[in-house]
């Protein structure tokens, strides 16, 4: 009985009065729309809202995988309720299932397609989860929704379809007629940014905030780009313009903590880290990155215990594993790689984590001695990154030879000393995986001189020359360095000190970078920085192609996939560095890894003496030396020299006839170059 007279309760109307409460409680109070929704489903188990409000609830609890399940029940219940699914997609975005949350919400917009804020709400959330990829895609068709005109909605369109060229003649038609339309112009860097154009993408979002300031979404995507430039001070920049507008937006402090980590400010990216995850730690990216920065400066104990939080929350997380296995000194428990075994045999599993998952089981059977079963796991990684890399062995090859026929020894001659005289850098260079890292180590350990990174300045300097003219080949990089004056060289080599100086924290006056892919380009570096130092870190052929094989890289690193794409890349860097040996005699020092490791004193007073600078002691015992190391051997350079590595590749050795095969006579004459 009711108390109004005597009448029977509505049941009906008592259940609606309750869900609306529940949704109002939602954003203000989630733990109390969780509790109401709980006392619902007390009451009355199947009742599909309330599951939904419960899932809702849940999400903003910052508990993802029990909003998904909860939202489960109540699209089961109610499989057309464009509602619940939209809020599956966004908890699928927070427990990092990108690709599952794309499609909820391309489910709920066909349902009801009056929610075209679920887009901004997926790209939140998806940025906030570490992937900022798949968020810009989601921010593009946020922006695509809202678009009113015709022209625009087609180019719209076309843009979310992957038909770029339509998409970009369209826009600009548009733009033409609406040159001050932020929202199409927002467009249109998206499509450059998505297609790798990230110059005419940043100017594209410079004009967007130049027109309207408080447009924060193009500001963040200025800041994304930005960082993809490697321009992480200017990303840091737009980032805090952000936060003065909203201090606590969970995506931009994620983007914050990953441009101060390339920046190399490693304090305040492990104290912000700290204070999101307070806040939101059920974000399996987030303890991920939050990992690396604490690999990077030494706090490993810490790094695994993020890394396993991150696997905790999204067990299929395989590039979670593949960090611990990047420790090189991590071993994995029995448990783990039971649990890397079972992820791998689901059959949803995306190929980026099955990848990862590879690799790092690869690690765990090598070092728990099964190199047969090791070998196979590496291979099917490879056979994976061979899939999604694009790399041309002979596209390569006529690279470097193009290369070769510029820097001859009387084009180096003629301009010999024409470029910026200043001797700060020092260039530490040569195949990944060949000892540069352990050089880095050593030097940083100098009083006057500074580790930095991998600087991906050299190579953006030149692919920027690079694409000077698309009619005319004799203006592009390298054929167009021979119409370049002093006076230009100089620029360039002033530019490059420019572009560096936000990575150095001291006033140590010299600096290394530590980019290996920059042999190529050392005539370049040698006509624009004359008095900058070079050493090239070379080790075995076989156990650095091999160490490269079993190696997954970030990005960058195609040539890696394969045994005879390893040693044919190898293969070309010899004999490259060989033509620069005779085309500027004295210019580049070298560094045998396995002489160095056999006799670090002579060596390191030999690489200090080609520098200039008087021997120290602490070099000898750069194991003690506290500083960021951005690489996969920082837990290697933090301990004593170690000769167990030199020949571990010969317990893989009767896999590996291929990559023997393709090294030919470079094998044969290591250390010497044929």
């Amino acid at each position: 009985m009711s108390a109004n007279g005597g009448k029977p309760d509505d049941p009906h109307g008592t259940l609606a009065v309750a869900l609306a409460h529940g949704f109002s409680l939602l954003n203000a109070e989630p733990a109390l729309a969780a509790e109401q929704a709980g006392e619902i489903l007390k009451a009355m188990p199947r009742e599909a809202q309330a599951h939904a409000l419960l899932g809702a609830a849940r999400r903003r609890l910052g508990d993802p995988a029990g909003a998904i399940e909860a939202l489960a029940a109540a699209i089961k219940l109610s499989p057309f309720a464009a509602e619940a699914i939209l809020e599956r997609g966004l908890a699928e975005a927070a427990a990092g299932e990108s690709r599952r949350a794309l499609t909820s919400v391309r489910h709920a917009l066909s349902l009801d397609p009056r929610f075209i804020n679920a887009w901004r709400a997926l790209a939140d959330e998806l940025m906030r989860a570490g992937d900022d990829e798949a968020a810009g895609k989601a921010y593009a068709h946020h922006v695509t929704a809202q678009a009113k005109d015709p022209e625009l909605l087609e180019a719209g369109k076309a843009l979310n379809d992957g038909k770029i060229a339509i998409a970009e003649r369209r826009l600009k038609s548009y733009l033409m007629r609406a040159p001050t339309d932020v929202a199409a112009i927002r467009m249109l860097a998206e499509l450059a940014a998505r297609i790798g154009r990230y110059v005419d993408a940043e100017n594209l979002l410079d004009r967007c905030v130049e027109l309207a300031p408080d447009f924060h979404a193009a500001r963040h995507n200025l800041a994304i780009v930005a960082l993809r430039q490697g321009k992480a001070d200017r990303a840091v920049a737009e980032v805090e313009r952000l936060l003065k507008k909203n201090a606590k937006d969970p995506g931009y402090r994620t983007l914050y903590c990953a441009a101060l980590s390339r920046l190399g400010d490693y304090d305040r990216a492990i104290s912000t880290y700290r204070s999101l995850l307070a806040e939101h730690p059920n974000q399996p990216k987030s303890w991920m990155s939050f990992g690396h920065a604490l690999k990077t400066v030494g706090l490993q104990a810490e790094a695994i215990g993020a890394y396993r939080r991150s696997i905790e929350l999204q067990p299929s997380l395989g590039e979670a594993y593949w960090s611990l296995a990047n420790l090189k000194t991590f071993k994995f428990a029995e448990a783990e790689i039971a649990t890397m075994r079972d992820q791998l045999l689901r059959d949803d599993l995306n190929d980026d984590d099955r990848l990862h998952l590879h690799f790092a089981l690869g690690k765990a059977q090598e070092d728990a001695g099964a190199f047969d079963d090791s070998f196979v796991n590496y291979e099917k990684g490879n056979e994976l990154g061979a899939l999604r890399g694009r790399y041309d062995d002979n596209e390569y090859a006529d690279r470097v030879k193009r290369i070769a026929n510029v820097f001859t020894a009387e084009f180096m001659r003629m301009r010999r000393g024409a470029g910026c005289p200043a001797p700060d850098p020092i260039f530490v260079l040569g195949m990944p995986r060949a000892g540069s890292t352990l050089i880095e180590q050593i030097l940083a350990s100098h009083s006057m001189i500074e580790g930095t990174a991998e600087l991906p300045d050299i190579v953006a300097m030149t692919k920027r020359l690079a694409g000077k003219s698309k009619e005319d080949a004799a203006q592009n990089y390298p054929d167009c360095l021979s119409h370049l004056s002093g006076a230009d060289l100089r620029a360039l080599g002033e530019e490059y000190l420019e572009r560096t100086r936000s990575q150095r924290r001291t006033a140590k006056p010299l600096f290394i970078d530590k980019m290996p892919n920059n042999f190529a380009h050392v005539g370049f570096i040698r006509l624009i920085l004359p008095n900058a130092k070079i050493i090239d870190a070379r080790r075995h052929p076989m156990a650095c192609c091999f160490s490269n094989f079993k190696q997954h890289f970030a990005k960058g690193q195609n040539f890696s996939y394969g045994q005879e794409r390893i040693a044919n890349y190898y293969r070309e860097y010899v004999m490259l560095m060989k033509h620069f040996d005779a085309a500027d005699p004295g210019g580049v020092h070298r560094v045998i890894h396995e002489r160095l490791v056999e006799n670090l004193e002579a060596e390191v007073r030999a690489m200090l003496d080609f520098i200039g600078v008087p021997f120290e002691d602490s070099c000898l015992k750069f194991y003690e030396t506290d500083r960021p190391v951005r690489t996969a051997s920082s837990e290697q350079v933090r301990k004593p020299i170690f000769t167990e590595g030199l020949d571990h590749w010969k317990n893989f050795e009767a896999h590996l006839g291929p990559m023997k095969k393709a090294l030919g006579e470079v094998l044969v004459a290591y250390p010497e170059a044929p």
